[in-house]
C-alpha cells in the first residue's frame, strides 16, 4: 500500500498542532536519559515553532543548552512542560561527547519534526 498524497492545508494543519504540544526541548544521552546537572546547571528550553512548512515544524531560534562534563548527548526530546511534563519524543543525534562543562546549540535551522510523510 502507498503514503496517502495529503494536501499541504492537511500537513500545515497537523504540523501546527503538533507544535502546540510541544513547548520545550531537553536533551538526552546515549541511554535516552534526560541529561541533569552542572554548573551552570542542564535545563531543558522553552520552545516557540515557526508555522507548519509542508507538515515541517522547525524551532524559531537556536536552543543553547548547559552540559554538564562527563555526558554524551545523544538526542533532544520535545516535553509538554519546564519540568516533569510529557515526553513526546524527538531524535537521535551523532553522539558529542562532552569531557569538561560546555554548552550545545541546537540549530534551528537543522532541527524538526516531520508531520508530511504519513505511512
Amino acid at each position: 500500500m502507498s503514503a496517502p498524497n495529503m494536501s499541504d492545508a492537511y500537513r500545515n494543519a497537523i504540523g501546527d498542532a503538533g507544535a502546540a504540544l510541544i513547548t520545550h526541548i531537553g536533551l538526552v544521552d546515549e541511554t535516552d536519559t534526560e541529561i541533569a546537572g552542572g554548573d551552570p546547571a542542564y535545563a531543558r528550553q522553552a520552545v516557540t515553532w515557526v508555522a507548519s512548512d509542508n507538515g515541517i515544524i522547525r524551532p524559531n531560534a537556536d536552543l543553547t543548552f548547559n552540559v554538564p562534563a562527563a555526558t554524551t548527548v545523544a538526542g533532544w526530546r520535545g516535553w509538554t512542560a519546564l519540568t516533569e511534563g510529557t515526553d513526546r519524543g524527538g531524535p537521535d543525534i551523532t553522539n558529542e561527547v562532552y569531557a569538561n562543562q560546555g554548552t550545545y546549540k541546537l540549530l534551528a535551522a537543522l532541527s524538526g519534526v516531520d508531520h508530511a510523510n504519513p505511512v
